[in-house]
C-alpha cells in the first residue's frame, strides 16, 4: 500500500510516518518542511510542498492508495488565540483539508483518513464542563475551523474515517486504545503514537466507512 501523509513533519503526522514505515508500507511525507525529515526508508518519500497550492497537491497526489491529513497548528495556544498564529494560516485544517479532498477527485482516490479532535461534532456534548470553557474561551477558531473541516470531511462523498483523538501526548502510554465510534472515551489523554496505530488499521479498512472514532 502506498499512502499519502498530509502534514507529515511533526506531531501525529510523523508519528503515523514511522508506524506506516514500520508496517511495511511506501510513504509519501508531504510537508512544507519534508526536506529536513530523517531519510528512514527506501520507502519514505519526502515531498516538501504546501496544501494550499493546487499544484503541489497535483504532484504529490498520483499513484497512492490512501490519503491521512494530520492538519494543524503547532504553536501556543494562547499566542494563537491573543495574535493568530505567526507560521500557518488560522484556517489551515479547513483550508487544507477542501484543497485535498478536490485533488483526491481529480486523481480518484478514494480512501481519507483525517485526524481531528474529542470534543468537534458528534462528541462536542461529551466533553467536560472545564474543558468546554478552555474550548470556548481559547480555542474558539481553531474549534471553528475544525468544526468546517469535518463538514468538508462528511460531505465529500469519499471513504472517509474522522480520527477524534483527546488530548495528545508525546508520552508512551501502557495498554490499549479505547476507539469508540459512540463518543465514549477513557481518560483525557491518548499518546501520538497509540493515535498513529489506529490511523495505521484505518487505512486498512479496520474502521467502517463514515465513522467519527473517538480514541482515548
Amino acid at each position: 500500500m502506498k499512502v499519502l501523509v498530509i502534514g507529515a513533519s511533526a506531531g501525529t503526522g510523523w508519528q503515523v510516518v514511522r508506524h506506516l514505515l514500520q508496517q511495511g508500507a511506501e510513504v509519501t511525507a508531504f510537508a512544507r518542511s519534508a526536506a529536513s525529515l530523517p531519510d528512514l526508508s527506501p520507502r519514505l518519500h519526502r515531498f516538501a510542498g504546501d496544501t494550499m497550492q493546487q499544484q503541489d497537491l497535483d504532484r504529490a497526489m498520483p499513484g497512492h492508495d490512501a490519503v491521512v491529513v494530520t492538519l494543524g497548528i503547532h504553536e501556543s495556544a494562547l499566542r494563537v488565540r491573543l495574535f493568530g498564529p505567526a507560521g500557518t494560516p488560522s484556517d489551515v485544517r479547513s483550508a487544507g483539508t477542501r484543497m485535498v479532498i478536490a485533488a483526491m477527485k481529480r486523481h480518484g482516490l478514494r480512501r481519507l483518513v483525517v485526524q481531528t479532535s474529542y470534543g468537534v461534532g458528534p462528541t462536542r456534548d461529551q466533553l467536560p464542563l472545564m474543558t468546554r470553557l478552555v474550548f470556548a474561551l481559547l480555542l474558539k477558531p481553531q474549534i471553528t475551523d475544525t468544526e468546517e473541516q469535518e463538514r468538508l470531511v462528511r460531505e465529500s462523498g469519499l471513504d472517509w474515517v474522522i480520527v477524534q483523538p483527546v488530548n495528545l501526548t508525546d508520552a508512551q502510554k501502557p495498554g490499549s486504545v479505547l476507539a469508540s465510534a459512540s463518543g465514549e472515551r477513557r481518560g483525557l489523554t491518548v499518546s501520538r503514537q497509540q493515535v498513529a496505530a489506529f490511523i495505521g488499521e484505518a487505512i486498512g479498512g479496520s474502521a467502517p466507512i463514515g465513522a467519527t472514532v473517538a480514541l482515548s
